[in-house]
């Protein structure tokens, strides 16, 4: 047994940048303010389950993740919701659509680090105020027959929301590192993985691979109490291309890249073409012609494309979050640019029209 060294004063090696420690409503407790309704849980279950079945080509519907870039606005997301929802069935015999509810997003630098770690935008950083309301977001949505699909960043988030998630996926800064790989090994839902930033695909594939496999992590219960998670890992990934700092990878010779390389690691060729980011060079302008680029493949007989995203608002456009909240522009993107609604309806309709005329396999 050893014995603390009176010599040594507490707090001289550790806590130094640390300004204060702020207590964090436990998994268990939000679930009890917040439960997963029965209405929602059929919307998840029912959304995992069709792009389980699309992933892994038993159903030649393709899985469409559509919202915006991120959530900034209650009120603005369900306005959002409603729209999309009734979208969503208009279209749904050819694609299976689920929202973008992105809550957490990764830096460069600096920046708002999104609604779920200062849902204000002052920089107070009310992460319980934060966890409440984006689980109440995510069942509201679930509850309109909408799947929910959003980005696995924080390592703690799971254990708070992930019941309410239909699909998942790693972004382009994650999808290397260890840490998100083997807590992808334990999400329930289905998980992407884009390419890194350098536009690498096999990344993406190498960590398909890793979070097929079972593993064990550090996280926390739904008491709170710190614990070791033992997984089963993972057997719905898929790659996502989104571009990288070379350009554009959604041309055929990437997809087919992609399927390759997926089929080689034994791993269903399933791959999601993000209409965003270095897709479009960061311009919501051209998403659409990506959108389009991309359903000519498929038309063309590329049935590993499974999938597509874009980034969609009420409004297009971007703005930058000014320092007098009151002059936010209702429906406008505070992060990327997103595509307005009546393109999106147009994007949705046109994706309808081309798989209707793809014939039935048997």
């Amino acid at each position: 047994m050893t014995h603390p060294d009176p010599n040594v004063q507490a707090g001289r090696t550790e806590n130094l940048n640390v300004s204060g420690f702020t207590p964090l409503i436990t998994p268990r407790a939000l679930k009890a303010r917040h439960p997963l309704t029965a209405g929602a849980e059929r919307t998840v279950l029912a959304g995992r389950r069709a792009a389980q079945d699309i992933l892994h080509g038993r159903d030649d519907r393709l899985l469409v993740v559509v919202g915006p870039c991120s959530i900034h606005d209650h009120a603005q997301a369900v306005e959002y919701a409603r729209k999309l929802a009734d979208l969503r069935e208009r279209v749904n015999d050819r694609l299976e659509v689920q929202m973008r509810v992105y809550v957490d997003k990764p830096r460069t630098t600096v920046g708002w680090r999104g609604y779920l770690l200062d849902p204000d935008m002052t920089g107070a950083n009310d992460i319980n105020k934060g966890l409440e309301l984006t689980r109440r977001l995510m069942i509201e949505v679930s509850e309109l027959g909408l799947p929910v699909a959003t980005e696995l960043l924080d390592p703690f988030a799971p254990q708070y929301l992930f019941d309410a998630v239909a699909w998942a996926c790693l972004g382009a800064r994650t999808t290397e590192s260890q840490t998100h790989r083997v807590m992808a090994s334990a999400v329930s839902a289905p998980m992407g993985f884009k390419n890194g930033t350098g536009g690498g695909i096999k990344l993406a594939v190498d960590a398909i691979v890793a979070s097929r496999a079972p593993h064990a992590f550090f996280t926390v219960d739904d008491d709170g109490q710190a614990c070791i998670v033992h997984t089963l890992g993972n057997p719905d990934g898929h790659v996502i291309l989104r571009g990288g700092r070379s350009g554009p990878n959604y041309a055929p010779q990437f997809v087919k890249e992609a399927a390759d390389l997926m089929t080689a690691a034994a791993v269903s060729p399933a791959v999601m073409v993000d209409c965003s980011h270095a897709n479009s060079g960061s311009d919501h302008t051209r998403q659409g012609l990506v959108w389009r680029d991309v359903l000519h493949q498929r038309a063309a007989g590329q049935r590993a494309i499974r999938g597509l995203m874009i980034e969609s608002n009420l409004v297009g456009g971007k703005q930058a979050i000014p320092a007098d909240l009151s002059r936010l522009v209702p429906g406008v993107s505070v992060t990327d640019a997103c595509v307005g609604w009546d393109e999106t309806e147009a994007l949705l309709f046109e994706a309808h029209a081309a798989l209707s005329r793809e014939p039935v396999r048997s």
